[in-house]
């Protein structure tokens, strides 16, 4: 922007000082050819007395000492032919002022100036004097370096205040879109100084009433999640006791182990709404192998009861990953859970753990129908659940500097590929 605003004012000065400068260049010469002119008419008047009234050996002195005063060719014309001075042949100006009109005309060898004196017994004599280009462009040249030389100072005194006003433009700008940047990447107390013109300053004013309201909507949306998130509690807390209360001591520790299980899960659920973690704040690591493993035990009973069958290929442990226990918890149930909810009853389904190029791959492959069309998009899902199972798992693996990637099986069911990052190690990032 700053380089726009010089460009435009070093455009608009040098089209003004052209438009001026260009006028006042020619008045000069022209009046540097007058002031000669007058010059040379001023000393043909002084020898008009001389020419008309003396003998000619007094006319060739006076003209040979007007000649050296002046350094200008000067010539006069007798009545008889006789060319006292410069010896010069008549021109067409000579024999038009021999007639009696004086007159002033431009010639091979400068501005030529002759008056025709009368007067004379013989006739009409004629003075000529001829001014040469040199002294008609005198000061000239210099006067124009003079008004170049203004012109590139007036540019760049233009340049100066067009640049320091651009300044105090532009760095205004800067700061909004620092501003913006930092309340992009979740800084939201981050503020901008009311500077500038007006009207950035009443954008600096909404920016940060935008940044003060995006924070009050965040503080109440935790709130409410965590509220919810409490709320939960009650029916855990029943469902507990109920548990406890079953017969079979097998039954009741399952049931009372996936209620803790829950419970937990809502517990990370309220704190994660009430405290958001900082960006610059360490991921959390933890043990991709025991996770998965609990996991599938755990999701292997209610698969033994719908008939499916459960491989599992398991890399020997640890397989430390940069994912939050509870977060990676969380990924491998939706993906778990996928299968079981959209796959028909008796579909086998496969999971695999291993290192692959530096990172932890898990893959989740089942035999059924295959993924829908943009089941990975959040909230939307064509199978009419809450569309945010694949989610959670993209965004776990996103956190730890992952991926997640869905395929086709060969079977022609679906196949979920979940990257999950090495922790940094210690002392430094990876």
């Amino acid at each position: 922007m700053r380089a726009r605003l010089a460009l435009l004012v070093a455009a608009v000065s040098i089209l003004t000082l052209i438009a001026f400068l260009v006028p006042l260049a020619l008045l000069v010469r022209t009046v540097a050819e007058d002031r000669a002119t007058v010059r040379a008419t001023a000393d043909a008047q002084s020898l008009v007395p001389v020419v008309g009234t003396a003998d000619p050996a007094t006319i060739r002195l006076t003209v040979e000492q007007l000649a050296v005063e002046s350094g200008r060719a000067v010539s006069v014309f007798l009545p008889d032919g006789t060319v006292l001075g410069a010896q010069t042949p008549r021109t067409p100006a000579v024999a038009l002022a021999a007639r009696g009109q004086s007159l002033t005309g431009e010639s091979a060898a400068g501005r030529e100036v002759v008056i025709a004196v009368q007067g004379r017994a013989d006739g009409t004599g004629v003075i000529r004097i001829v001014v040469p280009r040199d002294e008609l462009t005198a000061g000239v040249t210099r006067a124009w370096l003079v008004l170049a030389l203004l012109g590139v100072v007036l540019v760049l005194i233009g340049l100066a205040v067009a640049d320091r006003l651009a300044r105090t433009l532009v760095r205004p700008i800067s700061e909004l879109s620092a501003v913006s940047n930092r309340l992009a990447n979740a800084e939201l107390d981050a503020r901008v100084v009311p500077a500038g013109p007006a009207e950035l300053r009443e954008v600096a004013g909404a920016l940060n009433h935008l940044a003060g309201r995006i924070q009050e909507l965040l503080v109440q949306e935790r709130e409410q999640v965590a509220d919810l998130s409490h709320r939960l509690r009650t029916p855990l807390t029943a469902l507990r006791l109920e548990a406890e209360s079953l017969g079979d001591p097998d039954d009741a520790a399952r049931i009372t182990a996936a209620a803790d299980g829950l419970e937990r899960a809502v517990t990370g659920l309220i704190r994660q709404a009430r405290w958001r973690r900082s960006p610059t704040a360490e991921p959390g690591t933890s043990d991709a192998a025991r996770i998965v493993g609990d996991r599938v035990a755990f999701w292997s009973v209610l698969a033994e009861d719908t008939g499916r069958a459960v491989t599992l290929d398991l890399a020997p442990g640890p397989l430390p990953v940069a994912v939050p226990a509870d977060d990676l918890t969380a990924a491998v149930d939706a993906l778990l859970g996928n299968v079981f909810a959209h796959t028909p009853d008796g579909t086998p389904f496969a999971v695999r753990l291993v290192r692959d190029a530096g990172q932890v791959l898990l893959t989740v492959a089942d035999e059924g129908p295959g993924m829908p069309v943009g089941a990975v998009r959040r909230g939307a899902s064509p199978a009419g659940s809450t569309g945010l199972g694949l989610d959670i798992a993209r965004r776990a693996a996103a956190a730890g500097g992952g991926q997640l990637e869905l395929r086709r099986g060969a079977g022609g069911g679906a196949q979920v590929l979940l990257r999950l990052g090495a922790p940094a190690p210690r002392g430094g990032r990876a």
